[in-house]
Parts: structure tokens; sequence; C-alpha cells
């Protein structure tokens, strides 16, 4: 039994899912006794591919250069894994925007079932993942020979450096040439990356308006080195770009620190939020749902208790 991990990366080091990704590979290969295998497909991307070499549990890294990686087109990517997936028992990728992206991609062409978002690795053919937005869990079971996974990251603990795997480079696999990249608009931001920030602040739609939201969220996140959030009920209201969406329906967190500002805690925001290690909510309804996860909850008006902790900071 072998686990092929699909990186994730920017061609010089491994994005933060990956980590999880391949705890959850460890932990699936040790039922079978196999090995934790990890491709890194992308242009002029040795560096991450040394640097998935030196990472704890993993055995090879398969290295595929080309051009068409160098912009993550799904297809590209999958026709890298179905060039080598033949010889592996388990495929998983991060259940991330690139993973699922992917994923679906090669378990169709595999004529597989997916198992999407797994949280917990029971067995070698069954797992856990939520569902009904985080409210029940399922235990699922494949009997698939090849078992195609997306890991939601937030379920397992990074990995971490002190491996030596062998690094080998194989010919880079061509999609069928029905996509090309044209171009691009990324969002700029100093902050941390929502999805791998230890601390994340986060603000609703109590807050009223845009430039309330960044007067008030902007210099509590300064104060703690945070990334800005936003529920979206506050992002519909045009409070918030999408991209800082936590919830379901957004971005899956799970940082140190929350701070949950002005948000009731409807159960879109909570699936996406509620495995942080600890969560403070500030609300002045006292009936707010966001208090059941809350390990501090402070009844009070957020305009004057943000600016009281932004002063005490």
């Amino acid at each position: 039994m072998t686990v092929l991990v699909i990186a994730e990366h920017d061609s010089s080091s491994l994005k933060s899912s990956t980590l999880n990704t391949i705890k959850a590979g460890a932990e699936i290969s040790f039922f079978g006794s196999g090995e934790v295998h990890v491709l890194v497909a992308g242009y002029r991307s040795m560096p991450a591919a040394m640097a998935a070499s030196e990472v704890q549990g993993v055995s090879k890294v398969i290295h595929a250069d080309g051009e068409g990686f160098a912009h993550g087109l799904a297809e590209n990517i999958a026709a890298q894994v179905l060039a080598i997936a033949s010889g592996y028992s388990h495929i998983l990728l991060p259940a991330t925007a690139g993973g699922k992206n992917v994923a679906p991609r090669v378990a169709a062409n595999l004529d597989v079932a997916q198992i999407s978002d797994i949280t917990k690795v029971i067995s070698a053919d069954t797992f856990e993942r939520p569902i009904y937005a985080g409210n029940a869990i399922a235990t699922v079971q494949s009997s698939d020979a090849t078992k195609v996974i997306t890991v939601r990251a937030t379920g397992f603990d990074a990995v971490v450096q002190g491996g030596s795997a062998t690094v080998e480079t194989v010919t880079a696999a061509t999609g069928n040439g029905k996509s090309a990249y044209l171009g691009s608009e990324i969002a700029k931001n100093d902050r941390p990356e929502l999805t791998a920030a230890k601390i994340i602040v986060s603000g609703g739609r109590a807050l009223g308006s845009s430039e309330k939201f960044n007067e008030v969220m902007t210099p509590l996140a300064d104060k703690l080195g945070a990334a800005i959030g936003a529920s979206r009920a506050a992002v519909d209201a045009g409070y918030a770009p999408n991209d800082l969406q936590v919830g379901q329906t957004g971005k899956i967190v799970a940082p140190q620190l929350y701070i949950a500002a002005g948000i009731s805690g409807a159960i879109q925001h909570l699936a996406g939020m509620k495995d942080s290690k600890v969560i403070v909510a500030i609300n002045k309804d006292p009936e707010a749902p966001i208090f059941s996860v809350a390990d501090y909850g402070l009844e009070a008006d957020l305009f004057t208790a943000v600016p009281e902790l932004v002063a005490a900071i």
C-alpha cells in the first residue's frame, strides 16, 4: 500500500495544507505498512521538491517539471497524476480550491468515487468527514481499488521537517490542450494568508458598513499581526471582499486564536471556524449561537469593546 500526496506549492516552498495532507497520508499508510510519496508538479520547482524531501514520513518525492504546470491548471496537474496513478492505492489532495479542482478530474478518469473533506482516518478504507455544515460526522468506507481523497487540513496536525526522501524526476505529462492560462487578477495583501494564519480577527454584519469594518477590525489585526476574516453576511452586505469570507461556503480555518466581533454564529460560519484552538466572541446579544462554541465570550457592544481591547494590547 503506497499513498500519493499531491503537493500544493509556489515552486519554492510547500503550502501549509500539504503538510497536513501528508500527515493524513502517513496515518493511512500505517495500516498497510506502506509508504508516502509526494508529487511536486510545477515549473522551475526543484526547490519545492527538495522541501518535500525533507518532510518527515515522506519516502519519495516525484518531481515533474514543465511550463504547463506554471499556473496550476487543473487539467495539466490531473494528467500528471493519472500518468503515475496506477502505482498507488490512495491519492490525496488538500481540500483547497486547487485540490478540489484536480481531485474530481482524477476520480472521474479512474472511474472511482471521490471521498471529500476527510477529517479522520479510521482505517485504510474507512474515514470520517463532516456533513450538514459540520453538524454531523459521516463514516464512509470505500471499496475502490484506488481511493481519491481530499483532506480537510484542519483535521490533521502538520508534519515536521526531519526527513531525507529521494527525489525522482519524471517526464512532465501534458493535458488535453483544451484549456490555457490567459491571466489572473490577484488581490495583494500584506497580512498572513487566511487559511494559514495563527491569529484571525473576523467581523460580522453588526459592523454596519465597510468603513466601520475597516475602522474597527484593522487596528485589532495590526496589533495582533492577524489575518482579517468576515462572515458571509458581512461579505454579502459589501463590508468585506469575498476572499475574506470564513465559513462553509468560504474558507475553512483553524488558527490558534479566532476573535469574532459582531458575528452571530450562523451554522455555515461555525462550520468554517469551530476547530480553532481558542475562540473569543464579542457580541451584545447574549443568545448569539457563537457563544456556544466560544472559549471566551464577551457580551458587549463591539464598537466599545474592540477599541478597548486594542488599547489594552
